[in-house]
């Protein structure tokens, strides 16, 4: 391929999901818009029209700014390709590094992770405090979100420097097979991570406490003991410092899972709600949905780390991205900042596939619930979580069907529904 042509596609990929962004957004305003005066009748007695017009506004207001951002950052990636950023980046550090060894490839990175940081860093700002802020949700102060932000860059330092000097010396000096070592290499990183995350990580941003709530813990390890399933502890964690949307998640790996509970989501719902919730969480494990996604995710990182090994011999995949590929000495780490850019906008149009996967998984999740809980404490505890964190109930379904990895409310609450008349028949037979 001719780098010429190579840019042309490249060009093309980039116009096509800009144009199906910008067109799956206009139907969704539209969508939600149209449906923003009447609360749908599933859901009538249960939400309040105010709460169904803020959650129709707060849709409508992230996906303009999510406009905003697209636009952005699609100039921002011109900027650093075909207008000759990062050209002009690479020669400015083999200056200052003294030509192309280990350090300028890390400064390279090092370099275009910084630059790209500032570029984002008002629409953060502008997310947090304007947006979040501006429907109740946000309840972080700014020295807690400059803070934040320091924490991340240490630690994204303490966790990547290592693992990107790992990886550019296995590109450098693993031969033709680099990439499999490397995704070996990569594989058990990232298990590694998340064995060490709720332990050394996660406390460095928030508190974590053991649940004390006797009631509700009895109630929990009565159902953990239903499903067969170990844990580390029940802890929570004070979400409310940051934002008032609510979660619960699991954390850690192996025998290191924890249970965490947001306390806004202990603050709403009631334990027979929290038990649902839980339990829909506990069906993502029990019915191996992690197991397969972590796979799904090693199968795909080898696909792309292969394909990385035949791009980074290919001059056209350089110079049709805008740069001139170093003749002495190694291109590793620019191919790795060009393919990361790059390779969004030549998978975009597979989104729907991974979101296909992710919502039966869902259904399947809620049908665990389902069968270990009451059907309709989680219908509840799903009416109470879509108002309070505003998630709109009437999205529009190819929007949905796009982005969205959980089904529209009205979708999974018609399924519980159907569950709890497949159950209630069953008892009077």
């Amino acid at each position: 391929m001719s780098s010429l042509s190579f840019s042309v596609l490249f060009v093309t990929f980039l116009a096509i999901s800009l144009g199906v962004r910008f067109w799956l957004a206009s139907r969704h305003i539209r969508h939600v818009l149209a449906h923003r005066a009447a609360v749908p009748a599933e859901f009538a007695e249960k939400i309040p029209l105010p709460a169904h017009q803020k959650a129709a506004d707060y849709t409508v207001a992230r996906t303009k700014f999510g406009l905003v951002t697209l636009l952005v950052n699609a100039a921002v990636l011109i900027g650093f390709t075909l207008l000759g950023g990062l050209q002009a980046l690479s020669s400015l550090l083999l200056g200052w590094t003294g030509g192309p060894g280990m350090l300028y490839q890390i400064a390279l990175v090092a370099g275009f992770g910084l630059i790209s940081g500032a570029v984002d860093l008002p629409f953060d700002y502008y997310r947090q405090f304007r947006l979040e802020a501006g429907f109740g949700f946000n309840k972080m102060t700014h020295g807690l979100f400059f803070f934040d932000m320091l924490k991340n860059t240490l630690v994204g330092i303490a966790l990547g420097l290592p693992l990107l000097w790992v990886v550019l010396i296995l590109m450098e000096k693993a031969g033709s097979l680099w990439w499999l070592y490397t995704w070996l290499f990569l594989c058990a990183y990232q298990l590694l991570v998340l064995i060490i995350h709720p332990i050394f990580i996660a406390p460095l941003y928030n508190k974590f406490t053991p649940l004390e709530d006797e009631s509700l813990r009895i109630r929990i390890e009565g159902l953990l003991k239903r499903v067969n399933f170990a844990t580390k502890g029940l802890f929570v964690m004070d979400g409310s410092k940051r934002s008032a949307h609510g979660n619960a998640y699991f954390s850690g790996f192996g025998p290191n899972k924890r249970i965490v509970f947001f306390d806004t989501l202990l603050a709403r719902l009631a334990p027979h709600e929290m038990e649902a919730v839980l339990a829909h969480e506990l069906g993502h494990f029990k019915l191996k949905h992690i197991v397969k996604r972590v796979v799904v995710m090693f199968a795909m990182s080898l696909a792309f780390l292969a394909l990385l090994g035949y791009l980074k011999q290919q001059a056209w995949f350089y110079t049709g991205l805008g740069v001139e590929p170093l003749l002495m000495g190694s291109n590793d780490a620019m191919a790795l900042i060009l393919f990361m850019l790059v390779l969004p906008i030549f998978t975009f149009l597979l989104s729907p596939l991974s979101s296909l996967s992710s919502r039966k998984h869902e259904f399947e999740a809620d049908a665990f619930a389902a069968q270990h809980t009451q059907a309709q404490d989680l219908v509840s505890a799903l009416v109470k979580l879509y108002e309070d964190n505003a998630s709109t109930l009437t999205p529009d379904p190819l929007h949905s069907a796009f982005y969205d990895s959980h089904p529209p409310a009205s979708l999974r609450i018609r399924r519980l529904h159907g569950a709890l008349a497949a159950s209630s028949a069953a008892g009077q037979h």
